[in-house]
């Protein structure tokens, strides 16, 4: 098991005596249980291959959602293929990200 720091043990104390409340609100909820029944039943198996710098962008955005990164990319997928991931509306350009040092080749 990996080692725990001093906060992370404080958190597993507090949990394990029930004093930790859930900040979830009743809509953050229902949107997760909607991600899980859609991707719940899992019959299949793909593989891709993707960027590092793209699995690490996923990776991190799932950790920002607080959801695996293999749960984020199906559930993308699943809207994708169902017609519920919406473009954003057009306007203003966002800023663009600074280019990032590709990972040099072995």
């Amino acid at each position: 098991m990996p080692r725990i720091d001093r906060e992370e043990r404080r958190i597993l104390r507090d949990f394990e005596k029930g004093e930790l409340e859930s900040v979830a609100t009743k809509a953050e909820l229902a949107k997760l249980k909607a991600a899980a029944r859609a991707t719940a039943t899992k019959d299949r198996r793909v593989n891709i291959r993707l960027s590092s710098i793209d699995l690490g962008d996923i990776q991190a955005k799932a950790m920002e959602e607080g959801v695996p990164y293999q749960t984020l990319i199906a559930s993308v997928l699943h809207k994708y293929v169902t017609g519920r991931l919406a473009e954003k509306p057009a306007g203003p350009a966002p800023a663009a990200r600074p280019p990032r040092k590709r990972p040099a080749s072995s």
